[in-house]
């Protein structure tokens, strides 16, 4: 049976270490920022974290889904097809 969009973002979150959600809820920063270590993208958390976008083009440029680390080529959330290919890198 195929993942929900909710269960791939909670196995995402326990494999970075993070905490499940009971219910539906995007990836916070601090979510986000845990991703970007799991899959080797440097940021700088000295401070405030990044932008959501920035965090989201990076994880996606690493794990393959994009060409480049653009945060204007990412959309405000997580497509399904981009949550499995996290997974999958996160594993």
């Amino acid at each position: 049976m195929a993942q929900t969009v909710t269960e791939l973002r909670n196995e995402i979150r326990v494999a970075v270490g993070r905490f499940e959600r009971e219910e539906s809820a995007p990836f916070t920063k601090e979510d986000l920022a845990a991703i970007c270590d799991a899959v080797g993208y440097e940021i700088d958390t000295s401070g405030r974290l990044p932008p959501k976008a920035e965090m989201r083009a990076g994880i996606l440029w690493k794990v393959g889904v994009l060409e480049d680390d653009n945060p204007e080529e990412v959309s405000s959330s997580f497509r399904k097809d981009e949550l499995e290919a996290i997974e999958t890198a996160v594993q």
